[in-house]
């Protein structure tokens, strides 16, 4: 559990600095951006499977294929699913749709806290139910003050979930599954950076590009990678209410690049960021809980000890 937990706030926090980072890929336009982001993350990627020993899933899959063909059907309806995300994650700071965007990491949370409870019957805490009632303040506010929903909105509140309630029907959870979500899209990724334009002209006229480029494909592997393993580790309510941390913090990163909050915005943020402040409160206090019962454990087998002399 603690591993998932550190796993979504890296994770969480590796996404905000990505969502500020686009700033220096200018001057490419979000098709190059997510065709470089996705060139340069393949590889980073493969780098941090071999880190985390899980490498032979990319086998595991290839072999699938083979098995029953009819499964490579599934895996490109799954890199479409992943991948469109990730390219709209970069679209929307770049043609100032951020605040859009990250609305769209607000519902997420609560979608997924729904299938949850009602795909997999899983159950809330206290603490948990004050946290979704909170968000779902924020969120309906948010919803009730802009009268609609943009498409980047809903897309990205309902696609991710599918997303990953697929991937645990698949049985492709794994790290080994989201590279060949990436692996898929290369196609599309080389065209968007050769055919569709010649961003090879523009790198060379920026050689700074080559750096962010590294860095983009660097940050996506660490945040993505992170993200994909959470997932795993993590019950899909827990994995829900914890993708709040990100939101917020694409929430700082549009603010940070000039994306103006209007008085009656902070209606929908402050109880989103009171939901978060009781999901760090109960994690804290389950913490401290967690290291009194083996600081009591051990002083009782250290007692039992004592009397065996």
């Amino acid at each position: 559990m603690y591993k998932g937990v550190a796993l979504s706030v890296l994770a969480s926090v590796t996404f905000g600095v990505l969502y500020f980072y686009t700033q220096f890929l200018k001057p490419l336009d979000s098709e190059q951006t997510f065709a470089w982001r996705m060139l340069a993350t393949l590889p980073f990627l493969t780098l941090f499977m071999w880190w985390t020993g899980d490498l032979k899933h990319i086998t595991e899959i290839f072999k699938r294929i083979f098995k029953q063909p009819t499964f490579l059907i599934w895996l490109i309806i799954s890199s479409l699913l992943c991948t469109t995300q990730l390219w709209l994650f970069l679209w929307g700071p770049i043609n100032g749709r951020g605040l859009e965007v990250s609305l769209g990491y607000f519902l997420l949370p609560l979608v997924m806290v729904l299938i949850g409870c009602v795909l997999y019957k899983e159950k809330l805490s206290k603490w948990q139910i004050a946290a979704v009632v909170f968000a779902s303040i924020g969120v309906g506010h948010e919803l009730w003050r802009m009268g609609s929903i943009a498409w980047e909105t809903a897309y990205v509140a309902v696609a991710y979930p599918v997303y990953f309630f697929l991937r645990r029907a698949f049985k492709t959870d794994h790290l080994g599954g989201f590279w060949w979500d990436l692996f898929l899209i290369l196609p599309v990724a080389i065209y968007l950076a050769t055919v569709y334009s010649d961003s090879f002209a523009l790198i060379g006229q920026f050689p700074h590009l080559i750096w962010a480029v590294l860095g983009l494909g660097f940050l996506s592997a660490l945040g993505l990678g992170s993200y994909i393993l959470a997932s795993r580790y993590l019950p899909f309510v827990i994995f829900g209410l914890l993708s709040y941390l990100e939101p917020v913090l694409l929430a700082f990163a549009s603010i940070a690049l000039g994306e103006r909050v209007e008085a009656a915005e902070w209606f929908t943020y402050i109880p989103i960021w009171l939901a978060v402040l009781l999901l760090v409160l109960e994690g804290s206090i389950h913490l401290v809980k967690q290291q009194r019962k083996q600081k009591s454990l051990a002083q009782n087998l250290e007692n039992y000890q004592d009397r065996l002399k």
